[in-house]
């Protein structure tokens, strides 16, 4: 007996992820794409992992480069979000406009994130429909670190993007 993959999706879909785009530098130029298969896997050596749809143009491209980055969106960056998904049609750039620098791989970190992680890539795996491409981070930060710092993780759970409440659920010391 096999799984419905409609059922599999709803089932999933229940587990609230961040939201990150992708980034990499090519000889064309620079391209991203809208994240939320990802996490971190070792200290020691840093690992992350982000999943990658076949279809999707940043699978070839992340092989190619060996370097990727990733940025964790704010709740404010809902609309970066939905550009770098394909979501906005009427950009021929999805970069169009958005304030970017490069740190060591030379890949976009987009400002006004939450945090990133740019990494070298250490691995790629199959993992059907999609693959499983493991990064080691060569570079990281959080732009507004402290504990006053008001920025808020943009969300996705069950198939729409959401915020936090206005309290955390609990508080580890």
């Amino acid at each position: 007996m096999g799984i419905d993959g409609s059922q599999f999706r709803r089932v999933l879909s229940h587990f609230c992820t961040g939201v990150a785009v992708v980034t990499v530098r090519h000889p064309g130029g620079v391209h991203g794409m809208t994240a939320n298969a990802l996490a971190s896997v070792s200290l020691d050596p840093p690992l992350v992992l982000v999943c990658v749809g076949r279809h999707a143009r940043t699978h070839r491209l992340l092989p190619e480069t060996g370097s990727f980055a990733v940025n964790l969106l704010a709740e404010d960056q809902l609309e970066l979000a939905e550009r770098f998904a394909g979501r906005r049609p009427e950009l021929e750039d999805p970069f169009a406009g958005v304030v970017w620098h490069p740190r060591v791989s030379g890949a976009p970190i987009i400002d006004g994130c939450l945090g990133f992680v740019d990494c070298r890539l250490h691995a790629s795996h199959p993992g059907g429909d999609h693959s499983i491409f493991v990064g080691e981070v060569v570079d990281l930060g959080v732009p507004n670190p402290g504990p006053d710092d008001p920025d808020r993780p943009l969300l996705f759970y069950r198939g729409r993007y959401r915020s936090l409440g206005s309290q955390p659920a609990s508080r580890r010391e």
